[in-house]
């Protein structure tokens, strides 16, 4: 399995699960923001068809140079073209994705006249009020725009750390978070573009939070522990939305 983080392989295992159970094998899949197309890989090695888009076109080439699945391919296009082709879905994979948009409900609006009636959309985001994003993500933004001596720390920390910016899923040049999303406020977001969620899980909890992070991403021990922990705690506590969601 490429993913090595345990929150991640717990991610994918939760988009399999869901779509072993509600589809049948050889169905069509669509794997929006694939990134470097793991998930798409590990859901062709089910048997399902997928097609992975993304509108990098450095991770759309870094995804085609790691497929070896005649039943999985991989194109630099965006939703909304592949709608114009009316095309149509039997489930399609949203993850880690809507945190990046200035305006998600445009890309969900397309995305509902992809899914067949019957389909399902699994939605994975970061939580926005989750550990990882209060203590990590927002005060590296605030110093990214002060700009000022903070900012430049940080940026000479990750350089003596060789830390590249990007992830196992992306290669992608800019992973900056825009959206925060709350359990209400994704929700509303399904509300307002005729989606309904019908399941939400959990990831992990403060593995991924500084300093925890330094000693967890050497200790898969700890990773799971952490994920476990995250079962038991309410859901406002986790560090990432599993979602499945269906058409109104």
């Amino acid at each position: 399995m490429e993913f090595e983080r345990v929150a991640d392989v717990k991610r994918l295992n939760f988009i399999v699960d869901v779509l072993n159970k509600q589809l049948p094998s050889g169905a069509e899949v669509l794997d929006v923001g694939c990134g470097n197309g793991v998930i798409s890989r590990r859901l062709g090695a089910f048997g399902f068809k997928v097609k992975g888009i993304d509108i990098s076109e450095k991770t759309i080439e870094r995804a085609k140079a790691l497929n070896k699945y005649t039943n999985v391919t991989f194109e630099a296009v965006s939703a909304e073209e592949l709608v114009a082709e009316g095309n149509r879905y039997h489930a399609i994979i949203c993850s880690e994705v809507l945190e990046h948009l200035n305006d998600p409900g445009v890309l969900l609006k397309t995305l509902n006249e992809s899914l067949h009636p019957t389909g399902v959309l699994i939605v994975t985001v970061p939580n926005g009020k989750g550990p990882r994003e209060l203590f990590v993500t927002r005060p590296i933004i605030r110093l990214q725009k002060n700009n000022g001596f903070g900012w430049r720390l940080i940026q000479k920390l990750k350089k003596g750390l060789n830390y590249s910016g990007t992830t196992v899923q992306s290669d992608a040049d800019d992973l900056t978070h825009i959206q925060f999303f709350t359990t209400s406020s994704l929700k509303k977001l399904a509300g307002d573009n005729k989606f309904e969620i019908q399941r939400m899980a959990k990831t992990n909890f403060i593995e991924d939070v500084f300093p925890f992070s330094f000693i967890t991403k050497r200790i898969k021990f700890l990773q799971k522990w952490d994920c476990a922990v995250a079962e038991i705690l309410p859901l406002s506590f986790t560090g990432g939305f599993l979602s499945v969601w269906k058409k109104k």
